[in-house]
């Protein structure tokens, strides 16, 4: 397993894996375009992925200038290896390096997702659109969570 920064040459993959998730998966794919992913990548944040024997398996992008989880996918076929764990340590690490602000993401109820975000020790702090759990994570909270790790 590597990880590495994510670059512009990744967003086919990292939209194909983004399209291929089950659980909250887009109700509409042409909502996110490749000018998306470049600002988030280049603009507003920063990027990993998780590559196996050279194929980008994974990916995280966190949002700087909103502090906010943008992405955090795994291909469905890569799925309970450990992969989505890793890329978050490594995001959360670079974001409480750059920043000491609250960083926050939303995610559906009742899925995998809210289950990881859970474990990992985020905070539910309320609803964000019409039904997603929003969480926050503080850095004072990740600091334990990752010298516990």
């Amino acid at each position: 397993m590597n990880i590495r920064e994510a670059t512009i040459a990744d967003i086919d993959r990292l939209s194909e894996i983004r399209i291929a998730v089950v659980e909250n998966s887009l109700s509409d794919p042409t909502l996110l375009s490749t000018a998306d992913y470049t600002l988030y990548l280049t603009k507003r944040g920063k990027g990993w992925v998780c590559e196996e024997e050279g194929k980008i398996v994974g990916f995280a992008i966190v949002d700087l200038l909103a502090n906010n989880v943008w992405a955090l996918f795994v291909d469905p076929m890569y799925e309970k290896r450990g992969i989505g764990r890793q890329l978050h340590r490594v995001m959360l690490n670079w974001y409480f390096d750059q920043t000491q602000e609250p960083l926050w993401l939303g995610t559906d109820p009742g899925t995998r997702a809210e289950d990881f975000y859970r474990r990992a020790g985020w905070m539910e702090i309320g609803i964000v659109g019409s039904i997603e759990i929003k969480f926050e994570m503080r850095i004072t909270h990740w600091d334990i969570i990752k010298h516990g790790e």
